[in-house]
């Protein structure tokens, strides 16, 4: 059994769920199926948020009841009645019944909402030792000077000593940039070094309330408003108590106007100041007194395709409400994708995972999971970062994507596409893209060069100068001609445009690897306790035998670069030597073909689904074989059974399918459904980034 951790903070407002989430962020890749527990859950509350926010992203499907030892209400009832001892115990039962669901379990401490902050820090230190978890205390950075944040941590670190706690790490959070080479240099005078200890920099996006946060924590209506208006941050305040020519003085960028709900000047002032280049983007409105907006402005509201920002009431008067909002702080919810990108991406640029998995580590891991696969897929892609390029600039999808993206730093990104309609929407959805390049290809100065190399390429197909000049104003041809010149490590489209308007310039410029028959493509299929990989079901129609077995040895190679140990199994309508006909015969001599080219691969065919993946139907089918009952790796003999089967296993089975996934290509091109999620893209992107990556590699 793996060694589990508990994470306390030391202190009310240490801001430890950023720490909690990057850390079952980093077990989800490298621990199995990995549960969550507390030792105290709030009374009356359905679903604490912390907890809430975790099972939600990692999907953990234990009852709700299972994942604390007992309620608030219940831990002060016994410890009044000088029951503490019988507290430890139903929590360790819990946590013990929990434990055995799971490889390893992340254990989170108290939130410091009783009256003795010191009764709740010996509370925690007792649970973590009862449990028998390695401890790894967050303290409070925010609002500290130097002296106050040593002192704070060496007196919490002596404190956890004399109660002879393990301490793995110490994470100091929210400290502000200017004291961070200061505050190293002193720690690494003052403790051991077998205790590490790490800053995390405050971030004032992560402390900044949501719409969202606002509405929830004043129990606000939603007036008008989708779920990405809601996650609009918020950076200040603005009553407008003033008419509409002092009131638009007062707009400064993100700011929640708050009004009387009767106040029609001031909601139309809102609504026209959006679209206006002249005025700065509210984040959203909060109308107060009960009251409602008249009937026709009701009705101009309702009729908006997408209102521009959230509309909340209250029934509380102006100055009740401002009151009530000026407190709220900002909270990660699974609903904020970006700033849960945000907060693991300062967590994992400063706390070293790999020194923590030495520390942790007890067991070789056996199995890749979907989490696991999906962790280790942004992980590796930050290892050495790629350039990607990524036409369709102005699509929504695409521009959230590129956010996370950036916000992770899982790879470099070009936007291709009309410059100023990418940055309005880019500033109408509130992201932060700062650092993304966006490129016109109508109007870029590469555009003269990629023809004259479009030119060359194609001239033998009687393409004239004029004609790839035109070719090079489309984004797919355009962003193509950069991964082919080396200005981008890979590309990534689909999301609007077909597969074969994403492939046809591939194929054309890039063509194919040296060595490889033919461009086919995998999917990855995420099921609930492990990943496996079908190919091909998004090109070729119907491969011959040699083309299968490239197929076969192109996906073994892409499976292995992908931590997919691969176990080939050549899928047909027989198993073995029982069927007789044309496309059996196909799959058995594609499996020689494949067998004799990649000696070193274990390849089984032609073979049934059934006997390929089920151990059973295995011992009766190929009772010899090394792959039957354990394929990973599975190929289908031809698009119309490769397509249908994935889209099945997807449907029925909840999979998820991460793909297609090209292969054979000189550079990485990779090709979006078009009715591919943020997260779809966020994977096929990483992907690309790791394929680039190999392809550097000497």
């Amino acid at each position: 059994m793996a060694q589990n951790l508990y994470i306390s903070g030391a202190e009310r407002g240490s801001g430890k769920s950023v720490i909690v989430l990057a850390m079952m962020e980093y077990f989800s890749g490298h621990a199995g199926k990995v549960g969550f527990f507390r030792p105290v859950t709030h009374s009356g509350e359905q679903h604490d948020k912390l907890t809430h926010l975790i099972t939600h992203r990692y999907q953990i499907d234990s009852a709700y009841e299972d994942l604390y030892g007992c309620t608030s209400d219940i831990a002060r009832q016994l410890i009044a009645e000088n029951h503490y001892n019988e507290l430890l115990k139903r929590i360790l039962e819990k946590y013990r019944r929990l434990q055995t669901q799971y490889d390893r379990v992340l254990c989170v401490g108290s939130d410091y909402s009783s009256t003795s902050a010191a009764l709740e820090f010996d509370f925690n230190a007792d649970v973590a030792n009862n449990l028998g978890c390695i401890i790894m205390p967050v303290v409070r950075g925010f609002g500290r000077n130097n002296r106050e944040i040593q002192e704070a941590t060496t007196g919490f670190l002596k404190s956890l000593q004399e109660r002879h706690c393990k301490i793995l790490a110490t994470v100091i959070n929210g400290v502000a940039r200017s004291q961070f080479d200061d505050l190293k240099s002193q720690f690494g005078d003052s403790l051991p070094s077998t205790t590490p200890v790490y800053l995390v920099p405050e971030e004032a996006a992560l402390t900044r309330p949501t719409i969202g946060d606002v509405a929830h924590s004043i129990d606000a209506r939603v007036i008008h408003g989708e779920s990405d208006s809601l996650n609009r941050e918020i950076t200040h305040y603005t009553v407008a108590a003033m008419q509409v020519p002092d009131f638009l003085d007062h707009i400064e960028e993100g700011c929640l106007v708050i009004t009387p709900g009767d106040r029609a000047d001031i909601i139309l002032a809102c609504l026209m100041s959006h679209p206006s280049t002249a005025c700065p983007q509210i984040a959203g409105l909060l109308l107060t007194g009960g009251l409602k907006p008249d009937p026709q402005l009701e009705k101009l509201l309702g009729g908006l395709d997408k209102p521009p920002f959230a509309v909340l009431s209250v029934v509380d008067d102006t100055f009740t409400t401002a009151m009530k909002v000026n407190p709220i702080s900002g909270e990660l919810t699974p609903e904020n994708e970006r700033k849960m990108a945000l907060a693991l991406g300062i967590v994992e640029a400063n706390v070293p995972m790999p020194e923590l998995e030495q520390l942790l580590a007890s067991e070789h891991r056996t199995r890749v999971t979907p989490i696991m696969f999906e962790y280790e897929l942004v992980q590796r892609a930050k290892i050495q970062t790629q350039h990607i390029v990524l036409p369709e600039g102005s699509e929504e999808r695409i521009l959230r994507a590129a956010e996370i993206l950036t916000l992770r730093g899982v790879a470099k990104l070009t936007l291709l596409g009309d410059i100023d309609e990418i940055q309005q929407k880019i500033q109408a959805l509130g992201l932060r893209l700062e650092s993304v390049e966006i490129i016109d290809p109508l109007h870029s100065a590469l555009r003269e060069q990629y023809a004259d190399s479009y030119f060359n390429l194609r001239r033998h197909k009687n393409i004239v100068r004029d004609m790839a000049l035109d070719t090079m104003a489309d984004a797919s041809y355009f962003g193509t001609m950069m991964v082919h010149h080396g200005q981008a490590n890979g590309m990534v489209s689909g999301a609007v445009h077909t597969t074969q308007h994403t492939i046809r310039p591939a194929f054309e410029i890039i063509k194919t690897r040296p060595g490889t028959a033919i461009v086919s493509s995998v999917f990855f299929m995420c099921l609930e306790d492990r990943v496996l990989v079908y190919g091909d079901c998004a090109v070729n129609p119907d491969p011959d035998a040699q083309q299968l077995a490239d197929i076969a040895v192109s996906s073994a190679d892409t499976a292995r670069l992908f931590g997919v140990e691969p176990r080939i199994a050549m899928l047909s309508y027989s198993t073995g030597a029982s069927g007789k006909g044309t496309a059996v015969d196909k799959v058995r001599e594609a499996t020689q073909i494949a067998k004799e080219l990649r000696p070193d691969i274990m390849i089984e065919g032609p073979i049934q689904y059934d006997a390929a993946i089920d151990a059973g139907v295995a011992r009766t089918k190929l009772p010899e074989s090394q792959v039957a009952g354990n394929a990973t790796v599975f190929i289908f003999p031809d698009l119309n059974t490769g397509n249908n089967t994935y889209k099945a296993v997807q449907r029925s089975a909840g999979a998820v399918a991460i793909g297609p996934v090209l292969q054979g290509l000189n550079k990485p091109v990779n090709d979006l459904s078009r009715g591919c999620t943020v997260t779809d893209i966020v994977n096929t992107v990483a992907i690309t980034a790791v394929q680039a990556q190999a392809e550097d590699a000497p």
